[in-house]
């Protein structure tokens, strides 16, 4: 599996990436499936 390597992530399987000025979030596909 590859990751992008612009994105970090945490332990709660939740992402961030920066793009100029501004923060974008989210979660990985393991979490989805997690969440039903």
């Amino acid at each position: 599996m590859t990751y992008p390597r612009d994105l970090q992530y945490t332990r709660d399987h939740e992402w961030a990436r920066i793009e100029d000025d501004v923060i974008r979030v989210g979660i990985t596909s393991y979490a989805v499936e997690q969440l039903g």
